[in-house]
């Protein structure tokens, strides 16, 4: 299955950049994607991984609606060392963004850490798909922790009359019970 046709079908939108695939679910769907620190149109971008899995999508956001994202950073201001953990992963992301910035273009450039944030924790998804890409994020961590395995048993796309959409078969798995 073409890539950019199952990232549109996941996001429900044409994608606004190249795709490039950071990782797959075990069923070969892409999860996250990298993003260019510009979008087609020039507009700064920055979140570098992009989380393009529904199920994931779908059980972050629940984790947020929840309070994840403030409990995260309760998490973080109690223990120095999980905060000078997530100071280098913000400092890391930026650097590695920046690092792909076209210097030759005279445009606004994208800024902050992890989805775009200064300081703090704006989005477990982001934080997520950093960590889902195979960096070090105590934030996507936790944020794994509470939503995998992504434990499909059908695709969320598929090739429906010729095009790949979303796919009507699919349903989100339950999570395995967790020990109390």
């Amino acid at each position: 299955m073409d890539d950019r046709a199952a990232v549109a079908a996941q996001l429900d939108r044409r994608p606004r950049s190249p795709i490039v695939v950071a990782c797959r679910c075990h069923l070969e769907i892409p999860v996250v994607i990298v993003v260019p620190p510009h979008l087609d149109d020039g507009t700064p971008f920055p979140t570098t991984y992009w989380l393009t899995c529904p199920l994931a999508s779908r059980r972050i956001g629940r984790l947020e609606s929840e309070g994840g994202v403030k409990a995260a950073e309760r998490r973080l201001e109690a223990d120095p060392e999980l905060t000078s953990r997530h100071e280098a992963t913000m400092k890391r992301y930026a650097q590695q963004r920046d690092a792909r910035v076209d210097e030759s273009l005279d445009r606004p450039r994208p800024s902050g850490g992890v989805a775009g944030a200064m300081a703090g924790v704006k989005c477990l998804h982001a934080h997520y798909a950093d960590f889902a890409a195979g960096n070090d994020n105590i934030v996507g961590e936790w944020t794994a922790a509470e939503i995998e395995p992504l434990n499909c048993s059908i695709s969320c796309v598929a090739t429906v009359t010729g095009t790949v959409a979303r796919n009507p078969q699919w349903g989100e798995p339950k999570l395995p019970r967790r020990p109390a």
